[in-house]
């Protein structure tokens, strides 16, 4: 592994702020419809704020291999849209009402309008995406589309029941670390001459979504609300089971055990509280455990990178994974 420093915070910002920027401009552009409520709805979500990290982890791919052209900033907001699209049916299938703290847009619009705008945002990022004219970047976004749909439909089967660690990660790979995936993989395919690194970029990409997945299902046990933007402990209250839950009832005494039952059959605290919950987890250090799986799989991604050359992108590369583990929403 080479000596290289991993990047501050501010130098990772100095390095993609003009084109993150340029990304948001072109979010802007390519979501106006004639029709104003998709523009807005667009709009909306855009102004919610978010990571950007998608985006994020495509520059520094491309840059990571040289990659100057304007593809990056398209398909920065390709997959940004993508993403965008994808929490607007989110929020309606889990029937949320608040988003990154604010009304979530099915409230303010209703689920029909939502549903519609969420499928043209798909469709749009496809047609931005088409303009490269590259077979590889299309076959990425198209079998991505697939297992995020495919992960989203899981979920719902498993709803409410218990799952074990297998399957836990299957779900969290196509709902979230398969977009983290082709984030990365797409800076290969429009960077010419770096195919031997898709794997290598893919592989990041990968361990990376898993921590960030990780890590976001301890905060929604642990955050406050004020923190978190929405309802804490939204999962057990959708019946879904993540990972430090899958480990207390795999440790837990029988009482335990019902107990968890109980919250994810009733998808309610009606009968067990949070407070109750918590304790569990606690007891049986659940929550230290799925951390430390988090910073396993975000220690994972800093090693796969290990040939990559030695650039600043390699070394803002190398900084997002403990910005991923540390953070508190």
């Amino acid at each position: 592994m080479s000596t290289i420093s991993i990047a501050t915070a501010k130098e990772v910002f100095d390095l993609l702020r003009d084109d993150l920027a340029a990304i948001e401009q072109e979010f802007a552009s390519q979501s106006a419809s004639e029709v104003e409520v998709v523009t807005d709805i667009a709009r909306y979500l855009m102004a919610g704020g978010g990571k950007r990290i998608r985006p994020l982890l495509l520059l520094l791919s491309s840059k990571a291999l040289g990659c100057t052209a304007h593809s990056r900033i398209r398909l920065g907001a390709v997959v940004e849209m993508l993403h965008t699209a994808t929490l607007v049916h989110d929020d309606i299938i889990d029937e949320a009402d608040t988003r990154r703290g604010r009304p979530s847009s099915n409230t303010t619009w209703g689920n029909a309008k939502c549903v519609l705008a969420g499928d043209w945002l798909y469709m749009q990022a496809f047609s931005t995406a088409l303009e490269e004219r590259n077979f590889r970047v299309l076959d990425l976004l198209i079998s991505l589309t697939q297992q995020m749909v495919e992960g989203e439909l899981l979920q719902m089967q498993k709803l409410g029941h218990l799952i074990n660690e297998e399957e836990y990660f299957d779900l969290i790979f196509r709902k979230t670390a398969c977009l983290f995936k082709v984030s990365m993989q797409l800076g290969a395919a429009i960077t010419s001459g770096s195919e031997s690194y898709d794997q290598t970029l893919g592989e990041y990409g990968r361990n990376l979504g898993l921590a960030f997945q990780i890590v976001d299902d301890v905060l929604d046990l642990t955050a406050s609300e004020d923190v978190l933007g929405k309802p804490v402990a939204s999962d057990l209250r959708e019946g879904k089971a993540t990972l430090a839950v899958i480990h207390a009832l795999e440790r837990g005494t029988g009482a335990d055990r019902e107990a968890i039952r109980t919250v994810l059959a009733d998808r309610s605290f009606t009968h067990v509280s949070h407070t109750q919950i918590l304790e569990i987890l606690n007891r049986h250090a659940s929550i230290e455990y799925a951390m430390d799986t988090a910073c396993a799989y975000a220690e994972a991604a800093r090693l796969s990178i290990a040939d990559l050359p030695d650039t600043d992108a390699k070394r803002a590369l190398l900084w997002v994974p403990g910005f991923v583990t540390s953070r508190d929403r």
